[in-house]
C-alpha cells in the first residue's frame, strides 16, 4: 500500500492457491486497497480458475502460459 502499486503477483507451487488468494484479497480489501489487481501463478488446475476469479483474482498464469509478451500485454491491460 506505501508503494500504490498496481499490481499485486502471487506465486504458489504448494496446492493452497484459494486459501492464499483468500487471505490476500481479503487483507487488501481490509486496508482499503481492494482495487488492487491481483494476480496468481503457479500449478493451477483448471477447475479452480472460476473460484479464483469469484474471489477476485482478475488473472490465472500456468506453465502454458510461457510467452513473455503475451503475460505482459495481459498485465499492462490489467492497469489500463
Amino acid at each position: 500500500m506505501q508503494e500504490d502499486v498496481d499490481i499485486v503477483g502471487l506465486s504458489v507451487l504448494s496446492g493452497s492457491h484459494v486459501e492464499l488468494a483468500r487471505a490476500v484479497v481479503d487483507e487488501l480489501a481490509a486496508r482499503g486497497a481492494g482495487d488492487v489487481a491481483v494476480v496468481l501463478v503457479g500449478t493451477v488446475p483448471a477447475a479452480d480458475h472460476e473460484a479464483l476469479r469469484a474471489l477476485g483474482i482478475r488473472r490465472v498464469f500456468t506453465p502454458s502460459d510461457y510467452r513473455l509478451i503475451d503475460i505482459i500485454t495481459a498485465l499492462v491491460e490489467l492497469v489500463e
